[in-house]
């Protein structure tokens, strides 16, 4: 993104200023849901065996990425960079993608069990972008969720950095400083997730989801596709029931709709317990990135 932004652009970054840093750091205000009954859930499915899926393709070396990149200059800071996806394809008609941020570490590695009860109770399928310190507080939670193939997991990295190749900082999250910086963030729970799910993962969404240009290249090159967003739901689970009620409820259709599984005591979960009913009622159709991003 050069230049002038665009207004919806605009009114993302406004909305997650001061948000995205409370739900992926946990060092921000949560919101109190309101007490209400927890849908029933679905049993979901043993998790299959790594071993018996195909091997996945090798990675790029660190030096090979270091020497393809290291020189290169970012032009370009913050949501938006060339081959970062922020919605949906036109192609995929009348349909909202929701995706969830579980980011780890020191008040971020929470679980919001009821909002994942919601969208079982519901049958509405998502993105889960899981970072690896999320992972090792929640093994078992994690094994849960991968084998559940109303969900997908996507990379949210290994220590939940903003993706810059000079140190940039955002929320004052400090980004990684250089090409080998962003590898070890991109890969280190690429080769976890690999090793876990069986297969790689398909999609990245950095910590506070900034990055600059030559570190969305460094994800392409890695195998993956940098997804971002277009509609900010709960605000880093700062929102209120009814901010995220009526932010999710208005996405419109194409939307990638960015919220947070790792603050159970925010208002993300009563927050969808109200859109979703809504949202279905009126024909929306909800998907997996993977179910439309090729």
């Amino acid at each position: 993104m050069r230049g002038r932004m665009a207004p919806g652009r605009r009114t993302a970054l406004a909305v997650m200023a001061g948000g995205l840093l409370a739900g992926c750091a946990g060092t921000g205000r949560t919101a109190t849901a309101s007490p209400a009954a927890v849908p029933a859930t679905r049993t979901p499915p043993p998790t299959p065996s790594p071993s018996a899926s195909a091997s996945a393709p090798a990675l790029p070396t660190r030096a090979g990425i270091v020497a393809r990149y290291g020189r290169m200059h970012p032009v370009t800071w913050g949501f938006d960079a060339p081959g970062v996806v922020s919605r949906l394809p036109s192609a995929a008609s009348g349909a909202l993608a929701l995706t969830f941020d579980a980011c780890g570490g020191p008040g971020g590695a929470g679980y919001d069990a009821r909002l994942i009860g919601i969208l079982r109770h519901h049958q509405v399928p998502a993105t889960l972008f899981i970072n690896s310190r999320w992972i090792d507080a929640n093994p078992e939670v994690f094994r849960s969720l991968a084998a559940d193939p109303l969900f997908e997991i996507g990379n949210h990295g290994t220590r939940h950095r903003p993706l810059s190749v000079t140190g940039r900082s955002a929320y004052h999250i400090p980004g990684t400083r250089n090409a080998g910086e962003v590898y070890d963030e991109v890969a280190g729970n690429h080769v976890k997730l690999t090793k876990l799910l069986g297969r790689p993962p398909r999609f990245f969404r950095s910590g506070t989801a900034y990055c600059d240009d030559v570190a969305a290249r460094i994800v392409v090159a890695l195998g993956e596709r940098f997804v971002n967003f277009s509609v900010n739901g709960d605000g880093g689970a700062t929102f209120t029931p009814a901010q995220v009620d009526r932010t999710v409820a208005a996405a419109p259709a194409g939307s990638i709709v960015i919220s947070h599984m790792n603050h159970p005591h925010g208002g993300t979960a009563e927050g969808y317990a109200r859109a979703l009913p809504r949202l279905l009622g009126a024909g929306h159709r909800f998907v997996r990135l993977s179910d439309v991003l090729r």
